[in-house]
């Protein structure tokens, strides 16, 4: 599907202001509200928007802890694969899961409370998921980017 300035700048937008009313929202991108709307609708519609969702502070929740832990699996197959993809969307402290190609086979982003939270998440869930024969963990000691969508600065 074509974008056109119109569709980029709606996206631009949301992702960083995702409750802008559609008022607004036609202001800042210069159309009037109907077409402005028609878009926003056709870009949910074909999939180009997936949801709308709250960002938290991890820190005022006590999830400010982050680590990121490559995986190793033993058994590679196609159904072995998709076994542990289904596991791993259980857990709720793994943040994001990336299969790699590189020398392991998966990334995951793992956000807790603290060293012993992240602890107990290792031994007791992500070291116990299907076919992992070997973890490495490495702790983010700073979040220096995080947000997917964040525009440059104008």
């Amino acid at each position: 599907m074509t974008l056109d300035a119109f569709d980029r700048a709606i996206l631009d937008t949301l992702a960083t202001e995702g409750r802008i009313s559609i008022t607004d929202l036609a202001k800042r991108i210069r159309l009037s509200k109907s077409p402005t709307q028609a878009r926003l609708r056709h870009l949910e519609a074909t999939g180009i928007i997936r949801g709308y969702r709250a960002l938290y502070d991890p820190i005022l929740l006590d999830r400010d802890h982050v680590t990121f832990v490559e995986v190793q699996l033993s058994d590679t197959r196609e159904a072995a694969l998709s076994v542990f993809n289904d596991a791993v969307m259980k857990i709720a402290e793994i943040e994001q899961c990336h299969m790699i190609a590189g020398s392991f086979d998966y990334l995951l982003k793992v956000r807790t409370s603290g060293m012993s939270g992240y602890r107990v998440v290792l031994a007791e869930k992500i070291s116990t998921l299907p076919y992992v024969s070997h973890t490495s963990t490495y702790v983010a000691m700073q979040a220096v980017k995080e947000d997917a969508m964040t525009p440059p600065d104008e």
